[in-house]
């Protein structure tokens, strides 16, 4: 059996790592081997579990787009395997049309596109967007995969004799 071509909030947070009001996706609108494109009003909850008292920055527009990767991932893992574990390394020429997220009206549309990639790594290039077609948000991120983060040291104890 394939993945679906669309999936609702639920679907969603089974695939990604995020779960509750950290899945900040609403609904898989279409996707294929190398993009990716999800809407979500989750910017507008007053819960918004990345809502400061200055209300929802729009730096923030990358964890949305990092969030359409990781399910992209998800999608398209092998049938049967786990999707890889992955962190965002990093975000590059992004570019930042609003202040804040929580005045837009209407749904976010969320684009990315895988770039280039293998086994450790990949390139996607991703947008956000209004309703009405205009780029909140557009850069290039990194996401490395299968990578064990470090574990901390053991603090040595020192006694005095």
């Amino acid at each position: 059996m394939s993945a679906p071509q669309q999936l609702d909030r639920a679907g969603i947070a089974r695939l990604i790592p995020h779960s509750g009001s950290m899945c900040l996706l609403d609904r898989l609108e279409s996707w294929d081997t190398h993009h990716v494109h999800c809407s979500t009003c989750s910017h507008r909850h007053a819960d918004n579990p990345l809502r400061t008292a200055r209300g929802l920055l729009s730096p923030n527009l990358i964890e949305y787009a990092a969030q359409a990767m990781a399910l992209h991932g998800g999608l398209i893992a092998q049938e049967g395997s786990p999707p890889s574990a992955g962190f965002l390394a990093s975000a590059r020429n992004v570019r930042l049309a609003v202040a804040r997220l929580d005045d837009v009206e209407g749904a976010l549309q969320v684009h990315a596109q895988r770039v280039s990639g293998d086994a450790s790594q990949v390139l996607y290039e991703f947008t956000v967007k209004n309703d009405a077609g205009r780029a909140l948000a557009e850069g290039r991120a990194v996401v490395v995969l299968n990578t064990p983060l470090p574990m901390p040291l053991p603090t040595e104890s020192k006694t005095s004799s």
